[in-house]
């Protein structure tokens, strides 16, 4: 997920005590996403992470999904692979690191559609935060294709005996679509081709609401159980698609009481940073914000990200010890805060946490 702003807190709803969840929300069991796969425990977006997620009991399992030079979708939590992959150390491939424009912001790096699959397949995963999470596990995984994460997922589901979801986002659609690679038919085709794709639950997530109309038009006849999440950006921005074709809805006028209706008419979920729903502040209590009442008036699920057991990304009345530290006991008591404010699942980076979280409440 992208690193949001400090004035994502400003610029949200007023603080206030929300009001009483939705009916169908407020009864429902939270849902615990496994971000990236178990993405605090092994190197985010490899099978490996994601079995981990699966044993550590997640709902669902979260792959970002980008695309290849020859059209193929493999999971990298950005298209710019230089963080999360060794392609830093393969000669051969010095002369793809360039410069480009993408959402509106210059990326230097290397990119996956600037790779053909075979090609992608000759790298292997690294941890993107080893001052914190370490680097134990690097070189050790390839780089999946979503038809890989598939194939695992109906394995899973067979050996475990549960419906475990899948809950893909599609990055960057509105720049893969200027490059020739459009990502919303390709996803429902390679979705289409899995039959437990339509035995599991099974969302897809985009920041950019025209990519996920598209979807809603597309993927009904193929996937008639497909159902789509709004993520919420830094509100004072604009969606990539929007921005693009010159509109003027931001984030934040996605988040009134009229924005959330609007998106309703295509999603059923809404997926905002978790500063959205409120503040954890000093004593350890959580000023909420109307949002998730707002969202749940409308008819939408609330689904927050991104929940993390470090120090560095715990409120600052949550953490104990040295800086870079886990803090297991500080992360589960900010999780119980979202969930006693009525948030339908969360995205967290560890899924046994999370797990263990939403089963005691």
């Amino acid at each position: 997920m992208r690193v949001l702003l400090p004035l994502l807190i400003a610029t949200a709803a007023t603080m206030m005590p929300a009001r009483p969840a939705h009916a169908e929300t407020a009864t429902a069991k939270p849902l615990v996403i496994a971000h990236r796969g178990a993405s605090a425990r092994m190197p985010e977006h490899t099978l490996a992470a994601y079995r981990r997620a699966v044993e550590d009991g997640a709902d669902f399992i979260e792959p970002d999904l980008v695309m290849t030079r020859d059209g193929v979708l493999v999971a990298r939590h950005e298209n710019e692979i230089g963080g999360t992959t060794d392609v830093a150390l393969h000669p051969q491939f010095a002369d793809r690191k360039r410069t480009q424009r993408i959402d509106g912001i210059e990326v230097t790096g290397w990119f996956t559609e600037d790779f053909s699959l075979a090609e992608l397949k000759t790298l292997r995963a690294r941890e993107p935060l080893p001052a914190l999470r370490g680097i134990w596990y690097d070189r050790q995984f390839a780089v999946p294709t979503l038809h890989e994460i598939m194939a695992l997922l109906d394995d899973l589901v067979r050996s475990s005996g549960r419906d475990i979801g899948l809950i893909p986002e599609i990055k960057h659609p509105t720049h893969f679509r200027a490059i020739g690679l459009p990502m919303e038919r390709a996803l429902v085709d390679a979705l289409a081709t899995h039959e437990v794709a339509r035995r599991v639950p099974l969302v897809v997530q985009s920041f950019e609401p025209d990519s996920l109309r598209t979807l809603a038009r597309i993927g009904a006849d193929p996937l008639p159980a497909l159902a789509l999440l709004q993520l919420i950006s830094d509100p004072a921005t604009w969606p990539a698609d929007v921005e693009a074709t010159g509109g003027h809805t931001r984030y934040r006028d996605l988040l009134t009481p009229d924005g959330l209706r609007g998106i309703a008419t295509y999603a059923r979920w809404l997926g905002p940073h978790k500063a959205q729903i409120g503040e954890v502040v000093r004593g350890g209590r959580l000023e909420a914000t109307t949002l998730v009442a707002d969202a749940h008036a409308a008819g939408l699920k609330v689904m927050p990200y991104t929940f993390r057991p470090e120090n560095a990304y715990l409120p600052r009345s949550l953490r104990s010890g040295a800086a870079n530290a886990r803090h297991d006991a500080g992360a589960l008591a900010e999780m119980r805060l979202f969930l006693d404010a009525g948030i339908d699942g969360l995205f967290a980076d560890d899924p046994a946490l999370a797990r263990q979280a939403v089963d005691a409440r």
